[in-house]
Parts: structure tokens; sequence; C-alpha cells
């Protein structure tokens, strides 16, 4: 395991600080305020922690506030049910007594059933693409001193998490395109066998480069003056097995943008063409 991605999966290693009471560090990432995947991932550990032989199938959670990643975040876990084959956790994350994300949490035993899924759309394969830290030393070295320090220090940041987008917007220089994205994913590295953490990093990973999606119809980016955007909710239905450690196709399309909010979805498969998970995120995209 490369030692970045050992400090993601010691971020999401929380501390316990009594019953059902959880801490974690925070992370900057060269963001105004935490990452959202990272308060979505640790909420799911502290989650997990409370439930015994059962793994998480899905996650709804709610962004109240913006994150402040020079603080820890106390997380607290509220065990609303334990029935015969399903629990329920309801998770309230706070920095400084407020509450900056709530969500719920629903964890199954493991059964067999019926199947069936989309088939996996078609994508070029990872390793025909550059890396998305490849394209930022690129876009740094080309753009100069157009990019404040910070933001070519955040470009050119070692991730823990690797990306490949297929076909990237230039941030700068973004051109109306159609509401679909693609990127392949994974974990630098190899990362133990453990199901729990799987599926919190996929929570993690999951919120990069998702909101984006509703952008492109419109020619704009993060980067774009007069915008402002954050995330307003997210979704995750976990479906079967997976690593990451090995390589996921996230698919993402955004149906409709209205009333200064985008909406998007996304599937993630494997590179068999099995689904493993999927994903909605609801958006604000205001312009000012």
């Amino acid at each position: 395991m490369l030692e970045v991605t050992k400090k993601l999966v010691e971020l999401l290693d929380l501390v316990p600080i009594g019953d059902d009471h959880f801490q974690g560090d925070s992370e900057d990432l060269g963001f105004p305020n935490v990452f959202g995947g990272q308060v979505l991932g640790q909420a799911l550990m502290a989650a997990s922690r409370t439930v015994q032989g059962r793994l998480c199938h899905s996650l709804h959670a709610y962004f109240l506030r913006p994150g402040n990643h020079s603080m820890p975040i106390d997380y607290e876990v509220q065990r609303v049910r334990d029935g015969g084959s399903f629990s329920v956790r309801r998770v309230i994350a706070r920095q400084d007594g407020k509450e900056i994300l709530t969500g719920s949490m629903s964890f199954q035993v493991e059964e067999a059933g019926f199947e069936h899924q989309l088939s996996m759309p078609s994508a070029p394969a990872p390793d025909t693409l550059r890396s998305e830290e490849e394209w930022g030393h690129i876009l740094s070295d080309t753009l100069g001193d157009k990019v404040p320090e910070r933001m070519r220090a955040n470009l050119k940041r070692e991730r823990p998490i690797e990306i490949r987008p297929v076909d990237p917007v230039n941030p700068l220089k973004p051109e109306k395109r159609p509401p679909h994205k693609q990127s392949w994913f994974r974990a630098q590295g190899p990362l133990p066998d453990d199901p729990v953490l799987h599926r919190c990093l996929l929570t993690y990973a999951s919120d990069f480069q998702f909101l984006g999606t509703s952008l492109n119809p419109h020619g704009v980016t993060f980067m774009s003056k007069n915008l402002q955007v954050a995330s307003l909710d997210h979704a995750i239905w976990f479906h079967r097995d997976f690593r990451m450690d090995e390589w996921l196709l996230y698919d993402k399309d955004s149906p409709s943008a209205s009333g200064g909010r985008g909406f998007n979805r996304g599937n993630f498969f494997n590179q068999d063409g099995v689904l493993v998970a999927s994903t909605t995120q609801e958006a604000l995209i205001r312009q000012r």
C-alpha cells in the first residue's frame, strides 16, 4: 500500500469517544471546505462499527453545512432498528457542536435472490488513459502563472484514489458537452480483505467528478467565475462485492438541471462488466 493510500485508510479509521460516538480527522485537499466524500466515508465507517455480520447495502445523506478541514469531526450513531435481516443506523456528523451531515444507512445479512443488471457501457480501457494526476501536471505546467499557486499545488497533489478520466474537460476552457462523464477509479496499491473498508473507500471516491456531470451541458466548471457549487445530498446502493484496489468504471449522467440544482446519477462496474454500486446526487449549481 502506498503511503498516500495508507493515510486515507487511517483517515477512515475512526477513534471511539464514547458509546456509539466516534471522531475522525479531516484532510485538506485544496478545496475551500472539507471534501464531502470524506464525511460520507467516515459516517459509513462509524455506522458500520455498530453492526455485526451485516454489510451496508444503501446510504442516504444530506450535507447541512460546509465542513472545516482544520478541525476533527464527531460522529454520533443512533441504532434505529435491528431486525431479522436488516439493521438501520442514523448518523449525525458535527463540528463545533453544529451538524454538518445527517444520514441513514441500511445493513443486510448476506442472502441469495433474483439477479439482473444493466449492461456495462463501452469505455476505453484504463491503461489507454492518463491519470487525473498526470493531467494536473500538464495543466499546471501549461497554464503557469495563470493558475494561483495553491491551485497548482492541488492539481499536482498525489492521490490515494487513482482516477483516469475519459475525455477530460479543460477546467479553464470548458466546452458545452452532453451530460455524461466516465472515469476509471482504483485505490493506489493493494488493500486488506475488509469489505467494510472497500465500501467506505468507494463512498469516499464516489463524490469525485460527480457534481460536474450536471455542468457539462452549460460549458462551465468549478473554476468558472460567478459560479456557486455545492453537494446537497448523496445516496449509494451497494449491489455486489468488489475491490477498490481493482479498476472500477464510474459511468455518470445528469438527467436534469433546474431551479439552481443539478441532478446526477452514476453506476460503478468492474472490468468484468459486473454492476457493483449505484449513486445519485443533487447539487447546487448557482450562477451568481
